[in-house]
């Protein structure tokens, strides 16, 4: 068994458990997009990130691929943690506006606006999809291509595959294709509808990491002055 602490709690985990899991086990809250159970962790998406570590030497890793260490000390939810799921819905947002998982992802963070080119892509590269055919439907008829600003993902060679079942997999776990919202203009990128309140906590310099990690966050003990 690993011990480690999480939020200032000490969970005890077998050895191989990832960081995510270990969070999931006391129910602390991490939001996923490239992760499902059943499937490899990826790491695509970032939001999962956590900080490990303490003072200077802290540091943040996703904790959807880093196995839980002796002695660790974890904070899913901190000011640096906040900031950086920020900007990263932010510039998933700038690729795909349209999927309702990013805009209710978006809205139960506060982010407010979109400051990165609209793309309007109907794929985020969280390779679930990839993932899902390979590991679950053992096909492996779809696949990444490219690299950079040239990345996708399909079929090799554009080719209609020849072992693809047409099982529908790729589009039931995919992020983008799921739901889709209406608001597809720039200065419509952040619907909104559906605002939750965000962690006012972190909002007060006295602190750097949530008071509370009830979802939503019912902000019971701050007062907004």
């Amino acid at each position: 068994m690993v011990t480690l602490t999480i939020n200032g709690l000490q969970v005890s985990v077998e050895e191989g458990t990832t960081l995510l899991e270990a969070a999931k086990f006391l129910n602390f809250p991490i939001p996923t997009l490239c992760h499902m159970e059943g499937l490899s962790p990826y790491g695509a998406c970032r939001l999962c990130v956590v900080e490990i570590g303490e003072g200077p030497r802290s540091r943040l890793v996703t904790s959807c691929t880093y196995p839980a260490e002796e002695g660790l000390v974890v904070r899913t939810t901190s000011k640096r943690v906040d900031r950086a799921r920020r900007m990263v819905i932010e510039l998933l947002l700038g690729t795909c506006p349209q999927s309702k998982i990013i805009q209710d992802i978006a809205s139960k963070y506060n982010v407010r606006q979109q400051r990165f080119r609209q793309e309007y892509d109907d794929c985020i590269l969280c390779g679930l999809c990839v993932r899902m055919c390979a590991e679950q439907m053992m096909a492996k008829a779809i696949g990444f291509r490219g690299r950079g600003e040239t990345r996708s993902i399909g079929t090799p060679f554009d080719v209609k595959s020849d072992v693809c079942r047409l099982c529908g997999g790729c589009i039931y776990v995919c992020p983008a294709c799921q739901l889709r919202c209406t608001y597809n203009q720039p200065e419509k990128a952040v619907c909104g509808g559906c605002a939750n309140i965000a962690a006012p906590c972190l909002k007060k310099p006295e602190f750097e990491d949530m008071m509370c990690y009830m979802d939503p966050c019912v902000a019971c003990e701050i007062k907004k002055d």
